[in-house]
């Protein structure tokens, strides 16, 4: 059974969400702001997802993120009543996986949801297959058996989101994805306004691969068309 913390200051919201996480046979735990969600994460053995609103007292969501990003990779899907990009933005470059704004549709949330924990088991899935996959340009090295990338020799954490971008990018080097293609094949669904929140996750990446972010080595982009890897 899956285990999900949900974070809002609003507790009717917290209890709506349970009950709809609850009908699809999760086990909720709930946390009405951020230094209360850290809490829990300290105190549960495993939780494998993260809702967490934007707005609350004493700490809110961005900053409650920032801290959990420190040690933990777990999905994290923001709530916001702000609906402006820069606040989704936000949202994104502090580390969380997905986003939604407020008001939302209980069963999108759920079906969100559904969709980070296929992706974070998958990643998390650390049996070795008889055929290895092992995908590597110059000193960037991507183990799909084991779930880990290494540059030069050193290990790189990622999210299961950036893993699967670059993963994409990997298994097609040379070959160029414009971002709806990486989004539809990442997100699963149709790519609407993703452009800000696939650039973001492509930045991350750049910042955890490449020496020099500004003057990337493998991840490159081809203006006005998308991203690629480089075959060196």
């Amino acid at each position: 059974m899956f285990n999900i913390l949900v974070c809002d200051d609003d507790k009717e919201i917290v209890e709506a969400i349970e009950i709809y996480l609850k009908q699809e046979g999760y086990n909720v735990l709930k946390a009405y702001d951020g230094e209360e969600a850290l809490k829990v994460l300290k105190k549960e053995e495993k939780v494998d997802l993260l809702v967490i609103d934007v707005m609350m007292p004493r700490l809110d969501g961005i900053r409650a993120t920032l801290k959990i990003r420190e040690e933990n990779s777990l999905p994290i899907i923001i709530l916001s009543a702000k609906s402006e990009d820069a606040d989704k933005i936000l949202g994104l470059n502090v580390g969380a996986d997905d986003y939604l704004t407020k008001p939302f549709n209980p069963l999108e949330l759920v079906a969100r949801i559904k969709s980070q924990l296929r992706r974070y088991t998958k990643l998390g899935s650390t049996v070795v297959q008889n055929s290895s996959a092992v995908y590597t340009v110059g000193g960037l090295s991507i183990d799909d058996d084991l779930k880990e990338v290494t540059v030069d020799g050193e290990a790189v954490k990622l999210t299961p989101i950036e893993y699967n971008i670059l993963l994409l990018l990997m298994k097609n080097q040379g070959k160029v994805f414009s971002i709806d293609q990486i989004y539809e094949r990442i997100w699963n669904e149709d790519a609407i306004g993703a452009d800000n929140t696939v650039a973001v996750h492509i930045r991350h990446i750049r910042e955890k691969i490449e020496i020099n972010p500004k003057e990337p080595r493998y991840l490159k982009v081809v203006w006005g068309v998308g991203y690629k890897i480089e075959k060196l």
